[in-house]
């Protein structure tokens, strides 16, 4: 699942590429090769990035300078290539490329899963906390309703059918209601979990990558 993960996040980055310009035509005209290729390895970038650039740039009739934009960019790279990083990377859930090298991807890829985990452990809680606040609104909702049929129920010029119609309405409603506060609860307590995963991940980590 984790390569399957990491392959889809290498997809999606390819199809934005591919879906808008890389560069401007005064940054391709201002023909700085070796500061496009050291930002574009501190970001992590492919070498097939540099192919994006050219296809931006050809519009222009401008070229770019392969070499210094290759050189440029492995020096990039050993700013992205590091442990610190890495841990920064998975922690955002961003994609890795490849772009490390064996002994770099040593430091990095370990840093880097456990950056996931902790990206995994604060999207749960994002999930979670989505899930009781919605059902939370849900049980506004349906107060409101029952209140809004009780007031109908007052209304002097009411038949008996239209009484018990509503009583049946509002009695459907608090069966809801009453299904919809257990689901509340048991979100709630994915919430706690959820929550404490994330402390337990902070104490873990702590000491290797420092507060975040």
């Amino acid at each position: 699942m984790k390569r399957l993960a990491l392959a889809l996040g290498v997809v999606g980055a390819g199809m934005l590429l591919g879906s808008c310009a890389t560069m401007s035509e005064d940054q391709c005209r201002a023909g700085a090769w070796g500061e496009v290729g050291y930002a574009d390895g501190q970001a992590g970038y492919p070498m097939s990035r540099l192919d994006a650039h050219a296809e931006a740039c050809a519009k222009y009739g401008v070229v770019p300078e392969q070499s210094v934009y290759q050189s440029a960019r492995a020096d990039g790279l050993m700013q992205y290539c590091t442990e610190a990083r890495g841990f920064q990377v998975g922690r955002q859930g961003e994609a890795y490329n490849g772009v490390c090298t064996p002994s770099q991807e040593a430091q990095f890829l370990p840093a880097y899963h456990d950056g996931q985990i902790v990206h995994a452990a604060i999207a749960a809680v994002d999930s979670a906390r989505s899930n009781v606040d919605g059902l939370a609104s849900r049980l506004n909702e349906l107060d409101d309703k029952i209140s809004a049929k009780q007031d109908e129920m007052r209304q002097p010029q009411l038949t008996d059918d239209e009484r018990d119609a509503l009583r049946d309405r509002i009695r459907e409603i608090r069966l809801e209601r009453e299904s919809t506060e257990r689901d509340w609860y048991r979100a709630q307590a994915e919430l706690d979990d959820a929550e404490a995963a994330v402390r337990d991940v902070r104490w873990r980590f702590r000491d290797i990558y420092g507060t975040w």
